[in-house]
């Protein structure tokens, strides 16, 4: 059993149901109003308890109900929250979430007590060293993160980096990552490079690898992933579904992948294993609606695609 730590975000998604994503200057009535639990790191932390990991949870929460609604949510999943801390100065993160009847989504982040992370890495290192992989996203402070991984890489651990939401991030940070997860957007946000097949998928890997990254894993929606290595690519298909919300899909998938990757033997042939089945997670969650509550346990990948 693969022990995860995930350092990142935790918000309360505010779920609007529309029949179409908004355009610039329009005013549309929502059909739905929810309050699900979310945060990219929150969402990628229950998605490898789920399928199986061991999993520590880091992060920031503010004095108010939503945080402890969120703690709450992922002690039921068995996850071990007892390194979350609580923000003086700042109210719980959240999200504005705008899902279209298509399964399509836009959001928008509010940061909060997320982005209120300072000193806390140092008192984390115990949970880095207990642990087998670290993730982390960018929706929490970028110095917390190179701090946390160059810990975790000094240390032997395998660091993942899933650079979202899309920005530009230093240099240093992607020096201590083994691997990286970003979808096209982000990969070209990052590269230059745009992403539409496995030949441009290869052309923004070779920027990440020349600035230290291992292995690079872009996702391609309901194409499914490409997985690129220095001397390898291959672009492991999408299972076709009928989706009806995508808010976590990402989130799902690299929980899932954590979830089942070889850390003791990290290579290509065994990240394409993972990318498999991270890809079944996902596959499951679209076809549902919110965020940690798509996301689905083990029994149930299992139930439909057979033992992993």
């Amino acid at each position: 059993m693969n022990k995860v730590v995930v350092l990142g975000s935790l918000n309360m998604d505010m779920v609007l149901k529309v029949d179409h994503i908004v355009k610039v200057g329009e005013t549309i009535l929502s059909k739905s109003f929810e309050k699900i639990p979310g945060g990219k790191g929150a969402n990628q932390a229950v998605a490898a308890r789920r399928s199986g990991a061991e999993v520590t949870m880091l992060g920031k929460i503010g004095k108010d109900e939503n945080g402890q609604i969120l703690v709450d949510e992922l002690n039921k999943d068995g996850i071990n929250t007892s390194e979350i801390t609580i923000s003086e100065n700042e109210s719980t993160g959240m999200a504005m979430i705008m899902v279209g009847d298509t399964g399509n989504n836009s959001i928008v982040v509010i940061p909060a007590s997320n982005m209120d992370i300072k000193d806390e890495v140092t008192k984390w290192e115990s949970s880095i060293l207990n642990g087998d992989i670290l993730i982390t996203q960018l929706e929490t402070p970028e110095k917390a993160a190179i701090e946390a991984f160059k810990f975790a890489k000094n240390n032997g651990k395998v660091t993942i980096l899933n650079p979202a939401p899309a920005k530009q991030i230093s240099d240093e940070l992607l020096k201590y990552t083994d691997i990286i997860i970003p979808n096209e957007t982000e990969a070209e946000t990052l590269t230059g490079v745009k992403v539409e097949d496995l030949e441009t998928a290869k052309d923004a890997a070779k920027v990440f690898n020349e600035k230290g990254v291992e292995y690079v894993i872009i996702t391609l929606g309901s194409k499914g992933a490409a997985v690129i290595g220095k001397e390898e690519a291959e672009v492991i298909p999408a299972f076709k579904v009928n989706a009806i919300d995508t808010t976590a899909a990402g989130d799902s998938f690299i929980g899932g992948l954590s979830s089942k990757l070889d850390c003791k033997n990290l290579n290509l042939e065994n990240i394409k294993k993972a990318v498999l089945f991270g890809n079944r997670v996902s596959s499951i969650s679209v076809t549902r609606k919110g965020a940690q509550p798509s996301i689905p346990y083990l029994k149930e990948v299992k139930e439909l695609y057979g033992e992993v």
